[in-house]
């Protein structure tokens, strides 16, 4: 099985402050995660009503509480190389994907739950080439199939859905694992899965039921002010996360059925084998009553007792000895 990628989703916890950003990265860095990922808008153009709420006040208000400048970007992006660790960002608009590819390569281009049903915006996307990830908060099944099917008509089939619950926190009984398969095989892709829980439970089953993308969000306390913090893992957690989920895929194996090298040994050491319950002389013919079944495993299965019953002895065996069938006549 190949390595899960692990998104550490630091969003806009870094409420604007471009030190915050900083930490952040060495914390994503230090858990061992393969990437982390911002958002990248500018307020003016996220929308139209400028009395809309979000968190208490007006959209475009937070928002450009949250904006980063053309600068600061440059040097998120330095830094994240400067550190080793992949960058990306959900980029919001047309203009900020372009801005943010003129300076550097995305690994991948990620579209929020959000966009899941901006179609022109997904297919200029997708016409960059680049492995699409999109999120599938908020989503109908026809929508999913026309994100995916924008995708493929612009020449682009390197898809992985995210199943993502957009509520937040998501509750144990919202978050239904069981439509990663269901949208691998209605739409022939990989899956991923966005995790909105409290703690790493559902991340850990997503892992063991295929997801091949895991985005979580983090933060460095829950008590930081702002919508995310509270639901997201803290560095200890976000720790954590990366060391379940590389347990869970060495856990994962193989489907053969087949005992392990260490199961070997074990098999010698506590499966029972058929040995003498007495002296038995050579020619003596063995019944029920001249054998028992005890350790050590290495000799006949006790599932074999009816092929030694009736048989003649050899030789002379001892009590407790092994009966192996170059003991027996016939």
């Amino acid at each position: 099985m190949k390595s899960c990628f692990i998104i550490a989703e630091a969003g806009i916890n870094h409420n604007g402050d471009i030190k915050i950003a900083k930490k952040m990265i060495n914390v994503a860095k230090k858990a061992g995660v393969d990437c982390i990922k911002f958002q990248t808008f500018k307020a003016k153009e996220l929308s139209a009503d400028p009395k809309l709420k979000y968190n208490g006040e007006t959209q475009e208000k937070f928002f450009q509480r949250h904006e980063f400048s053309d600068k600061k970007w440059e040097n998120i992006i330095n830094y994240c190389k400067e550190k080793k660790i992949i960058f990306s960002t959900t980029c919001q608009n047309l203009s900020d994907l372009d801005f943010i590819l003129s300076l550097t390569d995305l690994p991948f281009l990620k579209i929020g739950s959000d966009d899941l049903t901006n179609l022109p915006l997904i297919k200029y996307y997708a016409k960059k080439k680049k492995p699409m990830i999109i999120s599938a908060g908020m989503a109908y099944e026809s929508e999913i199939r026309d994100a995916v099917d924008v995708c493929k008509k612009a020449g682009n089939k390197n898809i992985i859905i995210l199943h993502c619950i957009s509520s937040y926190p998501t509750h144990a009984e919202e978050v239904n694992l069981a439509r990663l398969a269901e949208i691998k095989s209605k739409f022939k892709v990989n899956v991923g899965f966005s995790d909105h829980t409290k703690g790493n439970y559902a991340a850990f089953g997503a892992v063991a039921l295929g997801a091949r993308v895991i985005e979580k969000h983090f933060t460095l306390d829950n008590k930081m002010p702002g919508p995310d913090h509270v639901f997201s893992a803290d560095p200890a957690q976000l720790k954590e996360l990366v060391e379940g989920i590389r347990f869970i895929e060495k856990s994962i194996g193989s489907p053969k059925i087949t005992p392990n090298k260490e199961e070997m040994k074990m098999r010698k050491l506590v499966r029972r084998s058929i040995v003498a319950s007495k002296d038995l002389e050579k020619g003596k013919k063995i019944s029920l009553l001249d054998v028992e079944l005890k350790r050590p495993g290495t000799g006949i299965p006790p599932k074999f007792i009816n092929m030694v019953v009736g048989k003649k002895t050899k030789k002379n065996i001892k009590k407790g000895e092994l009966i192996t069938f170059q003991k027996l006549n016939g």
